[in-house]
């Protein structure tokens, strides 16, 4: 049935993607998917077979193609940008969602970086001779077909599809509603230019999931037989409902609870800076700081400065009994957004101007402070005292741990890998952020000249 359906679309329409079959009529959701999942598949096989020279030549094709077309890409932005307003999006989420001039510029640099990072694929990781004279070698390889399900941030399409096409994965994408114009406008540019960079560009290697149905992503997942991977990026909620669903694998960061402590020998000018960017620089990211722990030493000192600061950014601070008690000439003299912090708080990712203060007792309070109620995202010491750092670096169980330095430099981008698939706090497999490296897996080749075991 469904191929008599294609064959009636290709005759009316020969440049027909069947991606988008989410629009016909008289096709399931478990056929779209289902399509989606062999396209991709077959894809793979052909990306495998790529050079790095003309890997590389698509992504520099597909850079310049999303300058050329900032336009068009602003223009769809703007759609989403008011489907977003309607939904009642924070201020903070409207501004992840928002695609200007400078995004989509740094969009298509991302892709040049990719470009210009040694490919992944075929890398000798061992090699080893056995006593019968076999070689054995350990070769890097692609995964096959991933998925990535992501909200809000359209700039993720650009980067999750470079990075799995330079190491030789099929990827499909499946964005929200609130975004739904704008990746498929980046997606679309992407393929356009690999088709006229490489005449053999694999068609199907960068699609999308082309309906906002949430059974979709059920009835993907569930597709062993293709799919070989899925990286959620987004909310606890959606990552948590993702993994539950699939029966791929998943590789996935639930929350980012971040923190950074203020210890006793610290700084505080550098103090305030790091903690500073480390909440309002984009609030509404994963590496953004939720809670901020001060030493009781430093508190008197620390607190009511860095509290004017963030309520200059218009941040509203929960804060504990100590905390509060220390601000009282704070909110006498300026307008404050001063509650009281709960025990819910503290496991809270905020995603907004919202900041829970703590005030402990020392480095060990701290470290056990963020053992429990982190998400083992990232994590960052504001100090003087080298002992002091190592003990937290080497005693906080989280994927990102700074020593003089924002949370906010956990990303592919900032970490040299030209950008990222997404961020793990996973313990098997990859952590932290997820580059080309992450995105391969291996096989062992054997070479012999006819051993047989015994």
């Amino acid at each position: 049935m469904l191929r008599l359906q294609q064959a009636g679309i290709r005759r009316f329409f020969p440049a027909f993607n069947f991606s988008d079959l989410a629009y016909c009529s008289g096709v399931t959701l478990n056929e779209q998917m289902t399509l989606l999942g062999k396209q991709a598949r077959a894809a793979s096989r052909q990306l495998a077979k790529l050079t790095t020279g003309e890997k590389n030549a698509c992504l520099l094709a597909m850079a310049s193609a999303l300058e050329a077309r900032s336009t068009a890409l602003a223009q769809a932005n703007a759609q989403d940008l008011e489907v977003g307003a309607k939904m009642g999006l924070s201020s903070a989420m409207l501004e992840r969602l928002k695609l200007d001039e400078k995004r989509i510029r740094a969009m298509a640099n991302g892709l040049r970086e990719v470009a210009a990072l040694p490919d992944p694929v075929g890398r000798i990781l061992d090699e080893r001779v056995r006593p019968n004279g076999l070689k054995l070698r350990k070769v890097s390889t692609p995964i096959g077909v991933v998925v990535i399900i992501y909200e809000s941030r359209p700039n993720v399409t650009a980067d999750a599809a470079s990075l799995c096409f330079k190491s030789g994965n099929a990827t499909i994408l499946r964005g929200g509603k609130e975004a739904m114009n704008s990746n498929r406008c980046i997606a679309e540019t992407m393929l356009e230019a690999g088709k006229i960079a490489l005449a053999d560009f694999p068609e199907h290697a960068i699609q999308l999931v082309p309906t906002t149905d949430r059974e979709a992503i059920k009835e993907l997942l569930s597709l062993t037989q293709y799919i070989d991977l899925c990286m959620p990026r987004g909310g606890e909620g959606l990552i948590r409902a993702v993994a539950e669903c699939s029966k791929v694998p998943v590789i996935k960061h639930y929350k980012g609870v971040c923190h950074v402590y203020v210890d006793a020998k610290a700084d505080l000018k550098m103090a305030e800076e790091v903690a500073l960017n480390a909440k309002v620089q984009r609030p509404a990211v994963c590496n953004a700081m939720e809670t901020l722990l001060v030493d009781r030493a430093i508190a008197n000192d620390f607190l009511p400065a860095i509290t004017r600061r963030l309520t200059e950014k218009n941040v509203e601070l929960r804060a504990d009994e100590t905390a509060r008690a220390l601000l009282k000439p704070v909110l006498a003299e300026q307008k404050v957004k001063l509650v009281p912090v709960s025990e819910q708080d503290y496991f809270t990712e905020y995603n907004d101007y919202i900041l829970n203060v703590r005030v402990v007792d020392g480095l060990e309070q701290a470290i056990a402070h963020i053992n429990h109620y982190g998400s083992a995202h990232s994590d960052s010491i504001v100090t003087a005292d080298e002992p002091r750092a190592k003990k937290f670096l080497e005693e906080v169980d989280s994927a990102a741990v700074y020593w003089n330095a924002s949370t906010r430099f956990t990303d592919g981008a900032e970490f040299g890998m030209g950008a990222e698939i997404g961020i793990s706090t996973d313990k098997i497999g990859a952590r932290g952020p997820m580059g080309l490296e992450e995105l391969t897996t291996y096989k062992w080749m054997g070479f012999g000249n006819g051993q047989v075991r015994a």
